[in-house]
């Protein structure tokens, strides 16, 4: 039986890790959590930018595990709050606990009175490939554009989507179909320029198997 190529995705998230298999399935390449590795380590998001954190995690966690490493940081920039939550996305309504319900209702919150066409807004995602030795192999940003509705639509996704509007869609990723989703999505853009890496590193042997 053939062995299958595999990477580590730095997150525990399940729905970044089930959008990102389905994305670099071409390349034979199988992407695993950080929730099948218990030696994996927690990696302190506290910089400024998403390159910052994408990187930490990243190199960090590749050099603890001692093999390639692909991390990502992405959030959701509303113009009207001069780019925030940004990197505060997962706890803007704080940490205890962190909830994508109350991160969208602060969210509405702070945009109440605020009309539809100043609620533009983008999602960010910076995405970093590490080596065991913790150099950068690759490294990519990319944005989503829309704007926030006032009240949350559909019930796919996750985080902001249900409030997140696509305009050339009229429709936000709550309610867009998954696959639209991986087609324009910020972190979709990020891991498909990802894929000729992929097919270099399974080229060249040069990631584990199972």
């Amino acid at each position: 039986m053939t062995k299958r190529p595999y990477l580590i995705f730095g997150t525990g998230n399940a729905h970044k890790g089930i959008e990102a298999t389905e994305i670099v399935a071409p390349t034979g390449v199988t992407l695993r959590t950080l929730a099948e590795f218990p030696e994996a380590i927690d990696v302190v998001e506290d910089g400024e930018t998403f390159a910052e954190n994408a990187r930490k995690k990243a190199i960090e966690q590749a050099r603890h595990l001692q093999t390639f490493v692909l991390a990502e940081d992405s959030g959701i920039c509303v113009d009207f709050l001069n780019g925030a939550p940004g990197v505060r996305s997962a706890r803007f309504a704080g940490e205890n606990p962190r909830s994508d319900q109350r991160n969208n209702e602060f969210l509405l919150e702070k945009l109440s009175d605020v009309p539809l066409e100043k609620r533009t807004a983008h999602y960010v995602c910076h995405m970093v490939l590490a080596a065991p030795n913790g150099e950068i192999e690759f490294e990519a940003e990319e944005r989503c554009r829309g704007r926030i509705l006032f009240k949350p639509s559909g019930d796919n996704g996750f985080g902001y989507d249900p409030l997140f509007e696509v305009v050339e869609f009229h429709r936000t990723f709550g309610v867009l179909a998954p696959e639209i989703k991986r087609a324009i999505s910020h972190r979709a853009r990020a891991t498909r320029r990802l894929i000729p890496k992929l097919f270099e590193l399974v080229a060249a042997g040069k990631l584990p198997t199972m």
